[in-house]
């Protein structure tokens, strides 16, 4: 490269983090890349970038700095509009002539660039990457444009032209204006970068902590059949990988802990009619139903972020694309995460709602928040007059030019999009609950309805017909004692597990698996183990349906329930996260898809087949060996070791040594590999015949509903027992004080999970002079209880 033409482009190796205000944070971090990342194995295309010089020769050779300063003040005097200025700005920029050497040293630039691709005319993406001199920490993104599959010199100097127009969008002016910087004094440098032919593969986002909570120990990978700008605008549901951090070092294990498929049904591709350089297309049915990325690119991709992560010592926000004719991944774009990673950790707001409802619309939850207001459904950005203060934006989809509606919402809702899409990204910046992904808001709204957005119950948003009551709490994680006993909590939803990863828990205390099997996967394990067999076709076709993608449909209830046990156990990892087998009652079961075959009806259910006595029988036992399965691939494959067993209501040490026969049957021998098995302590034998259960498991975990109710013969949902139904009772106490000296006595630790020490400050107390190891909570009851302990 000439002197000259390194006065206005430079090739991305050559730069640093030390050159954003020469060509902008995006390509200066591309170089950054490619220069250091490039050992660990980190794939970046190559390409150069016009300097902010080049951008101000350009102004000055067409006489538009004095133009440009005149538009900005006819703007601040309110003489024009945002958006008349805007285009006046934008149509002098267009018809500015690039000065012949640089016009020439882009040319010739670009020329190398082909010559290194050994092509002619090499395809490019041309990306916009302002910068201000004197705010090189400023950050703009998201508001330039991007221009994709531009090739031939003529092509690429008319984009360089639109990038440099695109430095006066509306949304670009806008948020200088809020910023108070001055337009003038920021530059734009253009970005020009071999395209990756992901129109043949793939593309997507991926960030190095939950987007949701900023828990930091995931990647989080979203993922579009064709090239990434779908999934960054937000015009398709994409893929999502969740990837836990930690354990990407052991090459043996594939800590995949969320894979969910998207609808995808648009993809974007190269395009080389009428002047269009890409264009959308329908998603063939075959590729909708395909995850786009195999296990193994999705790890490739975790690593990276990680690597990524570790250089620039901040959370990032990277965009990756792969190749459809060589197979290979690259990242195209890393910038750092500015959402949660800028959040205090020194208190935590939550919702909750006060009534039920029946949701009209659900989605992917964006916000961990409620709000509720008049839903206002819009075609366009430019029916923001119709837009009113505190109403409910419904919309397809949003890009740039909706923020300013957006920033009037009370909450969001779209038919399309991820978590990684525009309107998520946004929504979280505003602090909003959004709905994303929902499918068909905007036909099932309508104006001026009354609507509740809950998205504070886990993964999935709700949209409910009119005000539903809710409550939002502060709760302060700040000067904070240590408990005399291990503090653990309560889980059921794995959406919801990474939320309250800033509590000061120990371990997750208790895992409803049967809070996973109805609401995650749905099905009856036996209406999949003998499909064949199934008599309900209402029910047949709705396991196809469900177990669409899976060869053989009892890995679709394995592969479901292992990645939820692993996501709970992630939350808390290293710390112990106890998992509850299923323990439905055969009603419960049999409301299960398929599942009223494989149920016998009982009169007293709560007393009936249930617990551990289902697991060694022949009429369970097919679907037991499923949980068994996808409790080995959280342990071994996913590898959450820390996750414990625990075996609910079990009558007889006897039943208990059949429960552990099947377990060793099924690869889960107590012990072996470092699996800890427990005891659900609810049935008064596991007290009075203590010394002999802990001989036989490795704790005891105190289910104080079951317990009281076995003890006082009083049904815990008895309207007219509930008098009678307490924990505090003298027979209840007497027992739980007993079975901790025969546990300890047996070299087993005991826990209690349950309401009963946040709700009675005395039960706690009772608890400790007891001697109790743990207890496990409602999440929201961590703090309170750990300030009655230690006060």
């Amino acid at each position: 490269m000439s002197e000259n033409n390194a006065t206005y482009t430079r090739w991305f190796e050559e730069l640093t983090n030390d050159d954003v205000g020469s060509v902008g944070g995006k390509n200066a971090s591309l170089g950054e890349m490619i220069r250091t990342l490039q050992e660990e194995g980190v794939r970046v295309p190559g390409g150069f970038a016009t300097t902010a010089n080049a951008y101000r020769q350009f102004l000055s050779a067409n006489g538009l700095d004095e133009k440009l300063k005149e538009e900005i003040e006819s703007l601040e005097r309110e003489k024009r509009s945002l958006n008349e200025a805007g285009k006046r700005i934008r149509r002098l920029l267009r018809r500015g002539e690039v000065p012949e050497p640089i016009a020439e040293a882009v040319r010739e630039t670009y020329r190398e660039l082909s010559q290194r691709n050994g092509e002619d005319e090499v395809a490019v993406a041309v990306r916009s990457s302002a910068t201000a001199e004197d705010l090189p920490d400023a950050s703009f993104a998201g508001q330039q444009e991007t221009f994709l599959n531009v090739s031939g010199e003529g092509d690429l100097l008319d984009a360089v032209r639109d990038c440099y127009a695109s430095l006066f969008t509306d949304r670009a002016i806008a948020y200088r204006e809020e910023k108070g910087f001055d337009h003038l004094k920021v530059a734009l440098s253009v970005g020009v970068q071999k395209m990756v032919r992901a129109g043949r593969a793939g593309a997507g986002v991926m960030f190095s902590l939950d987007t949701e909570t900023g828990f930091p120990r995931v990647v989080v990978i979203d993922a579009a059949w064709g090239l990434g700008e779908n999934v960054v605008q937000g015009s398709i549901t994409p893929d999502e990988y969740r990837v836990f951090k930690p354990l990407l070092d052991d090459e043996g294990l594939s800590p995949i802990v969320e894979k969910s498929l998207g609808d995808k049904a648009k993809k974007m591709v190269y395009s080389d009619r009428g002047g269009q350089t890409t264009k959308n297309v329908d998603t063939p049915k075959g590729e909708r139903r395909r995850f786009v990325l195999d296990d193994d690119e999705v790890l490739q991709l975790a690593r990276w972020a990680v690597a990524i992560e570790r250089h620039y010592d901040k959370p990032m926000d990277m965009e990756w694309a792969k190749d459809g004719e060589s197979g290979e991944l690259f990242i195209v774009q890393a910038r750092p995460e500015t959402v949660q990673s800028q959040k205090k950790a020194a208190s935590l707001k939550t919702y909750r709602l006060q009534e039920s409802g029946d949701p009209i619309v659900t989605g992917q939850a964006i916000g961990q928040a409620i709000a509720a207001g008049e839903a206002r459904v819009l075609d366009s950005a430019e029916q923001s007059d119709e837009f009113q203060e505190g109403e409910v934006l419904v919309a397809e989809m949003t890009d740039p030019d909706w923020v300013p509606i957006m920033k009037r919402a009370a909450a969001i809702v779209t038919d399309h999009g991820g978590r990684t899409s525009h309107a998520a990204i946004v929504s979280r910046e505003l602090g909003l609950p959004a709905v994303v992904g929902s499918g068909d808001a905007t036909v099932t709204l309508h104006g001026g309805q009354e609507v509740t957005v809950s998205c504070a119950q886990g993964d999935e948003a709700y949209v409910y017909d009119g005000r539903l009551e809710f409550e939002a709490d502060e709760i302060d994680l700040g000067g904070l004692g240590e408990p005399p006993v291990r503090v653990m909590m309560n889980i059921a939803n794995p959406g919801a597990a990474f939320r309250w990863w800033r509590l000061p828990a120990k371990g997750i205390g208790l895992a409803r698996m049967e809070f996973l099997i109805n609401n995650v996967i749905k099905v009856h394990p036996l209406a999949l183990c003998r499909f064949d067999e199934l008599e309900d076709e209402q029910a047949r076709r709705e396991i196809e349906r469900l177990t669409e993608g899976y060869e053989d449909k009892t890995d679709y209830f394995v592969d479901k329930l292992a990645r939820g046990i692993a996501s709970i156990a992630a939350s808390q990892h290293p710390e112990p996260a106890i998992v509850r087998m299923s323990d439905f009652k055969t009603n419960e079961y049999a409301d299960l898809i398929g599942g009223a075959q494989f149920e016998p009806e009982e009169e007293n259910p709560m007393l009936g087949f249930r617990g551990a006595s289902r697991y060694y029988s022949e009429k369970y036992r097919d679907g037991f060996a499923l949980e068994c399965r996808a409790v080995r691939r959280a342990r071994e494959e996913i590898g959450l070791s820390n996750v414990v067993m625990m075996i609910p209501f079990v009558r007889t040490p006897d039943e208990a040594d059949r429960v552990l026969n099947v377990l060793a049957e099924n690869g889960l021998e107590r012990g072996v590999n470092g699996l800890r098995v427990y005891i659900m302590c609810e049935v008064p034998s596991n007290v009075f015949l203590a010394e002999q259960f802990a001989e036989r498991f490795d704790g005891f975990s105190i289910g104080s509903n079951d317990l009281t109710q076995l003890i006082l013969g009083a049904g815990r949902d008895s309207a007219e027992l509930k008098d009678l139904f307490d924990e505090r009772d003298e027979a209840v106490r007497r027992a739980i004080a007993d079975v901790i000296q025969r546990a300890h006595d047996g070299g087993c630790k005991v826990g209690i999970c349950g309401e009963a020490p946040s709700n009675y400050p005395d039960f706690a107390q009772f608890l400790v002079e007891s001697g109790i190891d743990s207890m496990s909570l409602s999440p929201d009851s961590v703090v309170r209880t750990i300030q009655q302990l230690t006060d």
